[in-house]
């Protein structure tokens, strides 16, 4: 439902076009430690399929009608965010809108916009909800695996886009260092979603702007540690167009995504991020790992060590990418999102200046993870994404605890 202001509101309440449905449902502020629990439900209900929660409109049971009934608004759109994300299991992010009342008095209505969940369902007290054709009911075990099982097709069909980028990958035969891959695509934009940037005379202008204001993101910044990495974004300085989009990369990789070394040290480093017209984007990063020593050890001496810092430095820079690129070609859907690393087998984790590195040494050669992701997870919990993209990863190096911020988001 698009509601813009108060009054809109009120017209839909006049021309009776308020009824509880499959994707609506119309309820007063919670007010009690039960009312936060039985909001959690509903909220939890909707994630299935998405929906739309309004907060201020009741309904008269004499007349069988809705009619506005405006609620205390201080702390009430944070109230609700809280319990979404701290009730259900997984937590639900969700968006919220709110409109004023006309009396000036702190009252007002919220709007909530439930997105359909990538990891749905989602538990209240050890039970899934689901939503029928006007309110929630408990889902049986069956409805549950099925919904599991759909999901688990989705990351398939992702899985396989970021196999098609692994075995694309212009440095396969160069070197031996790990290289990262993200894959990410909207999962209902349309075939030109992103025309308005890939097809513009300034597009590289435009590409060189959105990283910037990744870079410039004090929020990232922050959940980062301050962390950096090279190469990041911002080595992607170099503009080229590709087959039905466009790309920055560094140095060291062509107009044709061929890789041109010149013959200096650090050559084998290199970063390219791709856009495509349909929504689609594709980060490749070849120096997921490196040698302890180089470039003075002798080769038998030196041992390739794990960057995992890069991992969750990019993955997050990736998915602020996803925000900005989603607000800017105005895309509120979800994406699919996955990421695979590979040449792991047998290493570790790059220890800093610890004099105790770890020795957890991964035991594949190959790291893949997909999930989704709602514009609400991408405006307020990019942590948890990147936690279900990196989780396994990090906690095979032994090192998920180091990055906490990173995969962690405010309540």
């Amino acid at each position: 439902m698009d509601t813009k202001d108060r009054s809109d509101l009120q017209a839909a309440v006049d021309g009776g076009l308020f009824e509880e449905s499959h994707h609506l449902d119309l309820k007063k502020a919670p007010s009690s430690k039960g009312d936060n629990r039985e909001l959690a439900r509903d909220l939890a209900s909707f994630a299935v399929d998405g929906g739309t929660l309004i907060v201020g409109v009741q309904e008269n049971k004499e007349s069988q009608t809705f009619e506005l009934a405006a609620q205390p608004l201080n702390g009430l759109p944070e109230k609700i965010e809280s319990v979404a994300r701290s009730i259900p299991d997984p937590p639900l992010s969700v968006i919220t809108d709110v409109l004023k009342s006309e009396a000036g008095n702190g009252t007002g209505y919220v709007i909530v916009h439930i997105p359909a969940s990538p990891v749905a369902p989602h538990m209240v007290d050890n039970k899934y909800f689901g939503r029928g054709d006007k309110t929630k009911y408990q889902m049986g075990d069956a409805e549950v695996v099925a919904l599991h099982a759909k999901r688990r097709s989705a990351e398939a069909d992702t899985l396989a886009l970021l196999q098609k980028q692994m075995d694309d990958d212009p440095l396969r035969e160069v070197g031996d260092q790990s290289h990262l891959f993200l894959v990410a695509q909207p999962t209902a934009g349309r075939r030109d979603m992103c025309l308005p940037i890939t097809g513009a005379q300034d597009w590289n202008l435009r590409m060189a702007t959105l990283i910037k204001h990744v870079q410039e993101s004090q929020d990232l910044r922050t959940a980062l540690d301050q962390r950096g990495f090279s190469p990041d974004l911002g080595d992607a300085h170099q503009g080229h167009r590709r087959a039905r989009g466009v790309a920055r990369c560094s140095a060291g990789l062509g107009p044709g995504r061929t890789y041109v070394p010149e013959g200096r040290w650090g050559d084998e480093d290199v970063i390219e991020l791709q856009l495509f017209e349909d929504g689609g984007l594709r980060l490749l990063m070849t120096r997921l790992s490196d040698t302890l020593s180089k470039p003075y050890a002798q080769a038998d001496d030196a041992e390739q060590v794990v960057f995992d810092a890069a991992a969750v430095l990019l993955t997050r820079q990736v998915l602020e990418l996803l925000r900005l690129i989603s607000e800017d070609v105005g895309y509120h859907g979800s994406w699919a999102v996955a990421v695979g690393a590979n040449r792991l087998r047998g290493r570790r984790r790059y220890h800093g200046q610890s004099a105790f590195p770890s020795s957890q040494r991964y035991s594949d050669d190959i790291y893949e993870e997909a999930t989704g992701a709602t514009m609400a997870e991408l405006r307020q919990a990019q942590g948890a994404v990147t936690r279900r993209l990196l989780g396994p990863l990090l906690r095979s190096l032994d090192s998920q605890e180091l990055f906490a911020r990173a995969l962690a988001d405010e309540v």
